[in-house]
Protein backbone atom coordinates (compact mmCIF):
# COMPACT_ATOMS: atom_id res chain seq x y z
CA UNK A 1 0.00 0.00 0.00
CA UNK A 2 1.08 3.49 -1.01
CA UNK A 3 1.40 6.47 1.29
CA UNK A 4 -1.37 8.07 -0.32
CA UNK A 5 -3.60 4.64 -0.45
CA UNK A 6 -2.84 5.13 3.17
CA UNK A 7 -4.02 7.98 3.83
CA UNK A 8 -7.38 7.61 1.88
CA UNK A 9 -7.79 4.78 3.76
CA UNK A 10 -7.70 6.34 6.58
CA UNK A 11 -10.77 8.73 4.80
CA UNK A 12 -12.76 5.98 4.86
CA UNK A 13 -15.70 5.71 7.62
CA UNK A 14 -16.04 2.16 9.69
CA UNK A 15 -19.37 1.69 8.76
CA UNK A 16 -18.21 0.96 5.18
CA UNK A 17 -16.34 -1.87 6.32
CA UNK A 18 -19.83 -3.62 6.96
CA UNK A 19 -20.87 -2.82 3.25
CA UNK A 20 -19.15 -4.95 0.20
CA UNK A 21 -19.84 -4.81 -3.32
CA UNK A 22 -22.84 -6.52 -5.01
CA UNK A 23 -22.15 -9.56 -6.22
CA UNK A 24 -24.44 -8.83 -8.65
CA UNK A 25 -22.51 -5.73 -10.28
CA UNK A 26 -19.61 -8.50 -10.21
CA UNK A 27 -21.59 -10.91 -12.44
CA UNK A 28 -22.68 -7.62 -15.15
CA UNK A 29 -19.05 -6.98 -14.81
CA UNK A 30 -18.19 -10.21 -15.67
CA UNK A 31 -20.82 -10.21 -18.44
CA UNK A 32 -19.07 -7.60 -20.29
CA UNK A 33 -16.18 -9.98 -20.87
CA UNK A 34 -17.66 -13.08 -22.22
CA UNK A 35 -19.01 -12.70 -26.39
CA UNK A 36 -21.81 -14.00 -26.01
CA UNK A 37 -23.50 -14.73 -22.51
CA UNK A 38 -26.61 -16.70 -21.57
CA UNK A 39 -27.61 -14.02 -19.15
CA UNK A 40 -29.92 -14.82 -16.36
CA UNK A 41 -28.68 -12.99 -14.00
CA UNK A 42 -30.60 -9.65 -14.80
CA UNK A 43 -32.38 -8.11 -11.81
CA UNK A 44 -34.97 -6.33 -14.06
CA UNK A 45 -37.83 -6.91 -16.63
CA UNK A 46 -36.53 -7.61 -20.60
CA UNK A 47 -39.30 -5.49 -21.63
CA UNK A 48 -38.65 -2.08 -22.07
CA UNK A 49 -41.00 1.28 -20.96
CA UNK A 50 -44.22 1.26 -22.90
CA UNK A 51 -43.87 4.11 -25.75
CA UNK A 52 -47.03 6.70 -24.15
CA UNK A 53 -44.33 6.70 -20.94
CA UNK A 54 -41.31 7.38 -23.20
CA UNK A 55 -43.74 10.37 -24.18
CA UNK A 56 -45.16 11.82 -21.30
CA UNK A 57 -41.24 11.97 -20.14
CA UNK A 58 -40.24 14.01 -22.90
CA UNK A 59 -43.29 15.93 -22.92
CA UNK A 60 -42.56 17.15 -19.60
CA UNK A 61 -39.16 18.09 -20.41
CA UNK A 62 -40.38 19.92 -23.58
CA UNK A 63 -42.84 21.40 -21.04
CA UNK A 64 -40.26 22.84 -18.58
CA UNK A 65 -40.92 20.41 -16.14
CA UNK A 66 -37.16 19.70 -15.41
CA UNK A 67 -36.90 21.79 -11.78
CA UNK A 68 -37.15 20.53 -8.39
CA UNK A 69 -40.65 19.50 -7.18
CA UNK A 70 -42.23 19.33 -3.84
CA UNK A 71 -39.91 16.38 -1.26
CA UNK A 72 -43.25 13.99 -1.26
CA UNK A 73 -44.08 14.08 -5.09
CA UNK A 74 -46.45 16.18 -7.37
CA UNK A 75 -49.70 16.47 -6.16
CA UNK A 76 -51.19 14.82 -9.71
CA UNK A 77 -49.08 11.52 -8.87
CA UNK A 78 -49.25 11.46 -5.06
CA UNK A 79 -52.91 12.23 -5.00
CA UNK A 80 -53.26 9.56 -8.00
CA UNK A 81 -51.25 7.15 -6.03
CA UNK A 82 -53.48 8.02 -2.51
CA UNK A 83 -56.91 7.23 -4.46
CA UNK A 84 -55.39 3.67 -5.34
CA UNK A 85 -53.80 2.93 -1.38
CA UNK A 86 -57.19 3.88 -0.14
CA UNK A 87 -59.02 2.32 -2.33
CA UNK A 88 -57.38 -0.72 -1.07
CA UNK A 89 -56.88 0.17 2.71
CA UNK A 90 -59.89 1.91 3.41
CA UNK A 91 -60.58 4.12 6.28
CA UNK A 92 -56.70 3.41 7.40
CA UNK A 93 -55.67 7.45 7.12
CA UNK A 94 -52.21 6.57 5.16
CA UNK A 95 -50.04 9.29 4.19
CA UNK A 96 -47.48 8.43 1.01
CA UNK A 97 -44.08 9.62 -0.49
CA UNK A 98 -42.46 9.63 -3.33
CA UNK A 99 -39.07 8.52 -3.53
CA UNK A 100 -36.35 8.11 -5.48
CA UNK A 101 -36.39 4.53 -6.37
CA UNK A 102 -37.86 1.86 -3.76
CA UNK A 103 -34.45 1.48 -2.46
CA UNK A 104 -34.83 5.34 -2.08
CA UNK A 105 -37.60 4.67 0.55
CA UNK A 106 -36.07 1.97 1.86
CA UNK A 107 -32.62 3.93 3.43
CA UNK A 108 -35.35 6.98 4.26
CA UNK A 109 -37.44 4.32 6.20
CA UNK A 110 -34.82 3.22 8.06
CA UNK A 111 -32.87 6.18 8.81
CA UNK A 112 -35.66 7.72 10.30
CA UNK A 113 -36.66 4.52 12.17
CA UNK A 114 -33.68 2.84 13.93
CA UNK A 115 -30.30 4.14 15.66
CA UNK A 116 -27.17 2.97 16.50
CA UNK A 117 -27.69 -0.53 17.53
CA UNK A 118 -31.01 -1.17 17.38
CA UNK A 119 -31.84 -4.22 15.70
CA UNK A 120 -33.54 -4.99 12.21
CA UNK A 121 -35.30 -8.73 11.94
CA UNK A 122 -34.52 -10.20 8.05
CA UNK A 123 -35.02 -13.16 6.67
CA UNK A 124 -32.76 -15.23 4.92
CA UNK A 125 -32.18 -15.05 1.45
CA UNK A 126 -32.50 -11.55 1.50
CA UNK A 127 -32.47 -8.68 -1.06
CA UNK A 128 -28.83 -8.28 -1.15
CA UNK A 129 -28.88 -4.47 -0.30
CA UNK A 130 -31.31 -5.30 3.23
CA UNK A 131 -28.14 -5.67 5.86
CA UNK A 132 -25.84 -2.89 4.01
CA UNK A 133 -28.73 -0.30 4.50
CA UNK A 134 -29.25 -1.62 7.87
CA UNK A 135 -25.41 -0.98 8.58
CA UNK A 136 -25.27 2.26 6.68
CA UNK A 137 -28.38 3.34 9.45
CA UNK A 138 -26.50 2.14 12.09
CA UNK A 139 -28.48 -0.54 13.31
CA UNK A 140 -27.77 -4.75 13.80
CA UNK A 141 -29.25 -7.12 11.42
CA UNK A 142 -30.88 -10.26 13.15
CA UNK A 143 -31.17 -12.87 10.48
CA UNK A 144 -33.97 -15.89 10.20
CA UNK A 145 -32.93 -18.57 8.79
CA UNK A 146 -36.11 -19.90 6.51
CA UNK A 147 -34.16 -22.60 4.14
CA UNK A 148 -34.98 -24.99 2.83
CA UNK A 149 -38.53 -23.99 1.53
CA UNK A 150 -38.00 -20.25 2.76
CA UNK A 151 -41.29 -20.25 4.66
CA UNK A 152 -41.21 -17.67 7.62
CA UNK A 153 -41.59 -20.06 10.71
CA UNK A 154 -43.48 -17.10 13.02
CA UNK A 155 -42.28 -18.65 16.68
CA UNK A 156 -38.74 -18.16 15.42
CA UNK A 157 -39.19 -14.52 14.57
CA UNK A 158 -41.26 -14.01 18.38
CA UNK A 159 -38.22 -15.44 19.83
CA UNK A 160 -35.75 -12.94 18.02
CA UNK A 161 -37.31 -10.28 19.22
CA UNK A 162 -35.83 -8.13 22.02
CA UNK A 163 -35.79 -5.04 23.55
CA UNK A 164 -33.74 -3.32 21.14
CA UNK A 165 -35.53 -4.81 18.04
CA UNK A 166 -36.86 -1.84 16.13
CA UNK A 167 -37.56 -3.13 12.60
CA UNK A 168 -38.91 -6.19 10.79
CA UNK A 169 -37.73 -6.29 6.66
CA UNK A 170 -40.02 -8.55 4.58
CA UNK A 171 -40.35 -8.91 1.02
CA UNK A 172 -42.95 -10.21 -0.94
CA UNK A 173 -43.08 -11.69 -3.25
CA UNK A 174 -39.29 -12.06 -2.18
CA UNK A 175 -36.19 -11.99 -4.21
CA UNK A 176 -34.33 -13.73 -4.78
CA UNK A 177 -36.15 -16.77 -3.91
CA UNK A 178 -39.24 -15.73 -6.18
CA UNK A 179 -41.16 -16.96 -2.72
CA UNK A 180 -45.18 -16.06 -2.39
CA UNK A 181 -46.68 -15.78 1.63
CA UNK A 182 -49.74 -17.22 2.46
CA UNK A 183 -52.62 -15.13 3.69
CA UNK A 184 -52.02 -17.12 7.31
CA UNK A 185 -48.14 -16.35 7.34
CA UNK A 186 -48.59 -12.66 6.15
CA UNK A 187 -51.71 -12.30 9.03
CA UNK A 188 -49.38 -13.70 11.43
CA UNK A 189 -46.16 -11.98 11.16
CA UNK A 190 -48.71 -8.29 10.83
CA UNK A 191 -50.25 -9.32 14.45
CA UNK A 192 -46.77 -10.20 15.73
CA UNK A 193 -45.15 -6.94 14.74
CA UNK A 194 -48.41 -4.84 16.49
CA UNK A 195 -48.37 -7.04 19.52
CA UNK A 196 -44.79 -6.06 20.19
CA UNK A 197 -44.77 -2.24 18.91
CA UNK A 198 -42.25 -3.57 16.31
CA UNK A 199 -42.40 -1.54 12.51
CA UNK A 200 -43.31 -4.19 9.68
CA UNK A 201 -41.77 -2.79 7.04
CA UNK A 202 -43.75 -4.61 3.47
CA UNK A 203 -40.89 -4.51 0.28
CA UNK A 204 -43.70 -5.19 -2.29
CA UNK A 205 -41.95 -4.15 -5.14
CA UNK A 206 -42.41 -7.01 -7.43
CA UNK A 207 -46.29 -6.90 -6.03
CA UNK A 208 -47.27 -7.01 -9.58
CA UNK A 209 -45.51 -10.26 -10.93
CA UNK A 210 -47.72 -12.52 -8.31
CA UNK A 211 -48.45 -15.26 -10.88
CA UNK A 212 -51.25 -17.69 -8.56
CA UNK A 213 -53.68 -16.11 -6.24
CA UNK A 214 -54.07 -13.64 -4.69
CA UNK A 215 -51.15 -11.20 -3.15
CA UNK A 216 -51.09 -10.77 0.58
CA UNK A 217 -49.84 -7.83 2.51
CA UNK A 218 -49.70 -7.27 6.28
CA UNK A 219 -51.26 -3.54 5.64
CA UNK A 220 -54.60 -5.01 5.80
CA UNK A 221 -53.97 -6.74 9.18
CA UNK A 222 -51.95 -3.87 10.66
CA UNK A 223 -52.70 -0.37 9.75
CA UNK A 224 -48.83 0.93 11.25
CA UNK A 225 -47.08 -1.68 8.32
CA UNK A 226 -44.99 0.76 5.90
CA UNK A 227 -45.45 -0.35 2.26
CA UNK A 228 -42.49 0.11 -0.07
CA UNK A 229 -43.71 0.11 -3.62
CA UNK A 230 -42.31 1.77 -6.97
CA UNK A 231 -42.00 1.70 -10.87
CA UNK A 232 -39.04 0.00 -11.78
CA UNK A 233 -40.83 -3.58 -12.21
CA UNK A 234 -43.87 -2.61 -13.26
CA UNK A 235 -43.09 -0.74 -15.93
CA UNK A 236 -39.71 -1.27 -16.93
CA UNK A 237 -38.68 1.74 -15.42
CA UNK A 238 -35.58 0.28 -13.46
CA UNK A 239 -33.24 2.95 -14.91
CA UNK A 240 -35.49 6.05 -14.15
CA UNK A 241 -35.85 5.72 -10.22
CA UNK A 242 -39.02 6.16 -8.77
CA UNK A 243 -40.40 4.69 -6.08
CA UNK A 244 -43.30 5.33 -3.25
CA UNK A 245 -44.17 4.73 0.63
CA UNK A 246 -47.37 4.79 2.46
CA UNK A 247 -47.80 4.19 5.90
CA UNK A 248 -48.22 6.36 9.21
CA UNK A 249 -48.67 9.52 8.83
CA UNK A 250 -45.99 10.64 11.41
CA UNK A 251 -43.63 8.13 10.11
CA UNK A 252 -44.10 9.18 6.32
CA UNK A 253 -43.90 13.02 7.47
CA UNK A 254 -40.48 12.35 9.16
CA UNK A 255 -39.25 10.38 5.65
CA UNK A 256 -40.41 13.53 3.49
CA UNK A 257 -38.21 15.85 6.17
CA UNK A 258 -35.47 13.65 5.63
CA UNK A 259 -35.70 13.58 1.49
CA UNK A 260 -35.46 17.24 1.77
CA UNK A 261 -31.90 17.15 3.33
CA UNK A 262 -30.81 13.64 0.80
CA UNK A 263 -32.47 12.49 -2.44
CA UNK A 264 -34.25 16.16 -2.51
CA UNK A 265 -37.72 14.82 -4.88
CA UNK A 266 -38.17 11.87 -7.32
CA UNK A 267 -37.16 12.68 -10.63
CA UNK A 268 -39.14 15.51 -12.02
CA UNK A 269 -40.32 14.10 -15.66
CA UNK A 270 -39.99 10.76 -14.11
CA UNK A 271 -43.12 11.76 -11.63
CA UNK A 272 -45.10 12.96 -14.66
CA UNK A 273 -44.56 10.00 -16.96
CA UNK A 274 -45.49 8.02 -13.88
CA UNK A 275 -49.17 9.37 -13.88
CA UNK A 276 -49.37 8.13 -17.63
CA UNK A 277 -47.33 4.53 -16.24
CA UNK A 278 -50.17 4.56 -13.74
CA UNK A 279 -52.90 4.40 -16.74
CA UNK A 280 -50.96 1.31 -19.00
CA UNK A 281 -52.28 -1.80 -18.57
CA UNK A 282 -49.63 -4.26 -17.90
CA UNK A 283 -51.46 -7.38 -17.63
CA UNK A 284 -50.43 -8.98 -20.82
CA UNK A 285 -46.73 -8.77 -19.50
CA UNK A 286 -47.67 -10.00 -16.42
CA UNK A 287 -49.11 -13.38 -18.14
CA UNK A 288 -46.15 -13.64 -19.99
CA UNK A 289 -43.87 -13.11 -17.16
CA UNK A 290 -46.32 -16.49 -15.60
CA UNK A 291 -45.56 -18.45 -18.85
CA UNK A 292 -41.48 -17.64 -18.87
CA UNK A 293 -41.60 -19.09 -15.02
CA UNK A 294 -43.57 -21.98 -15.96
CA UNK A 295 -40.90 -22.57 -19.10
CA UNK A 296 -38.11 -22.11 -17.23
CA UNK A 297 -39.62 -24.14 -13.84
CA UNK A 298 -40.67 -27.25 -16.38
CA UNK A 299 -37.46 -27.33 -18.16
CA UNK A 300 -35.10 -27.65 -14.96
CA UNK A 301 -37.61 -29.10 -12.10
CA UNK A 302 -36.25 -32.79 -13.06
CA UNK A 303 -32.99 -31.68 -12.53
CA UNK A 304 -32.94 -29.32 -9.50
CA UNK A 305 -34.47 -29.05 -5.91
CA UNK A 306 -36.62 -26.05 -6.55
CA UNK A 307 -38.69 -24.62 -4.09
CA UNK A 308 -41.95 -23.47 -4.63
CA UNK A 309 -41.55 -19.72 -6.52
CA UNK A 310 -45.00 -17.86 -7.07
CA UNK A 311 -43.78 -14.69 -7.81
CA UNK A 312 -40.82 -11.82 -8.80
CA UNK A 313 -38.88 -13.56 -11.58
CA UNK A 314 -36.35 -15.53 -10.51
CA UNK A 315 -36.13 -19.44 -9.09
CA UNK A 316 -33.43 -20.38 -6.00
CA UNK A 317 -32.57 -23.94 -6.68
CA UNK A 318 -30.37 -25.72 -4.92
CA UNK A 319 -26.91 -26.25 -6.80
CA UNK A 320 -25.76 -29.75 -7.36
CA UNK A 321 -22.86 -30.88 -4.93
CA UNK A 322 -24.29 -28.01 -2.18
CA UNK A 323 -21.94 -25.77 -3.29
CA UNK A 324 -23.70 -22.82 -5.35
CA UNK A 325 -20.28 -20.40 -5.69
CA UNK A 326 -18.55 -23.55 -7.34
CA UNK A 327 -21.52 -24.65 -9.45
CA UNK A 328 -21.66 -20.65 -10.66
CA UNK A 329 -18.10 -21.31 -11.85
CA UNK A 330 -18.61 -24.01 -14.15
CA UNK A 331 -21.81 -22.22 -15.28
CA UNK A 332 -19.62 -19.04 -15.84
CA UNK A 333 -16.85 -21.42 -17.97
CA UNK A 334 -20.59 -22.22 -19.94
CA UNK A 335 -21.26 -18.97 -20.46
CA UNK A 336 -24.57 -19.45 -18.67
CA UNK A 337 -24.40 -16.07 -15.94
CA UNK A 338 -26.36 -16.64 -12.81
CA UNK A 339 -25.99 -15.31 -9.16
CA UNK A 340 -24.36 -17.34 -6.37
CA UNK A 341 -26.63 -17.89 -2.93
CA UNK A 342 -23.99 -16.48 -0.73
CA UNK A 343 -24.77 -12.89 -2.29
CA UNK A 344 -28.25 -13.01 -1.11
CA UNK A 345 -27.64 -15.39 2.29
CA UNK A 346 -25.08 -16.83 5.21
CA UNK A 347 -25.97 -20.00 3.47
CA UNK A 348 -24.04 -20.83 0.00
CA UNK A 349 -26.59 -23.62 -1.31
CA UNK A 350 -28.29 -21.91 -3.67
CA UNK A 351 -27.98 -20.15 -7.04
CA UNK A 352 -30.18 -17.31 -8.23
CA UNK A 353 -31.46 -17.72 -11.74
CA UNK A 354 -33.69 -14.88 -13.30
CA UNK A 355 -36.49 -16.00 -16.38
CA UNK A 356 -36.36 -11.90 -17.22
CA UNK A 357 -35.03 -13.02 -20.28
CA UNK A 358 -36.07 -13.27 -24.13
CA UNK A 359 -37.46 -17.10 -25.11
CA UNK A 360 -34.25 -17.57 -26.83
CA UNK A 361 -31.96 -16.76 -24.02
CA UNK A 362 -34.25 -18.95 -21.42
CA UNK A 363 -33.97 -22.28 -24.22
CA UNK A 364 -29.98 -21.55 -24.09
CA UNK A 365 -30.01 -21.15 -20.41
CA UNK A 366 -31.91 -24.49 -19.54
CA UNK A 367 -29.79 -26.57 -22.03
CA UNK A 368 -26.68 -25.55 -20.09
CA UNK A 369 -28.52 -26.27 -16.61
CA UNK A 370 -29.21 -29.50 -17.80
CA UNK A 371 -25.88 -30.15 -18.61
CA UNK A 372 -24.31 -28.90 -15.76
CA UNK A 373 -26.77 -31.14 -13.81
CA UNK A 374 -25.99 -33.91 -15.21
CA UNK A 375 -22.33 -33.37 -15.06
CA UNK A 376 -22.69 -34.08 -11.16
CA UNK A 377 -24.76 -37.65 -11.52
Amino acid sequence: MTNHDAVVEHWISERMSHIESSGIRKVFELAKSIKDPINLSIGQPDFDVPEPVKKAAKDAIDAGRNTYTLTQGIPELRQQLLQMVEAKFSGSNRDLIVTSGTSGALVLALCCVVDPGDEVIIFDPYFVMYPHLVSLAGGKSVFIDTYPDFEIDISKVEKAITKKTKVILFNNPANPTGKTYSRDTVKALADLASKHGVLLISDEIYSAFHYDGMLQTPADYNHNVLVLDGFSKSYGMTGWRMGYAHGPAKLIQEMIKLQQFTFVCAPSMVQYAGITALNQDMSGFMREYKLKRDFLLNGIKDYYDIPSAGGAFYLFPKAPGGNSSAFVEKAIQNDLLIIPGKTFSSVDSNFRVSFAAKQQTLERGIEVLQKLAKSFR
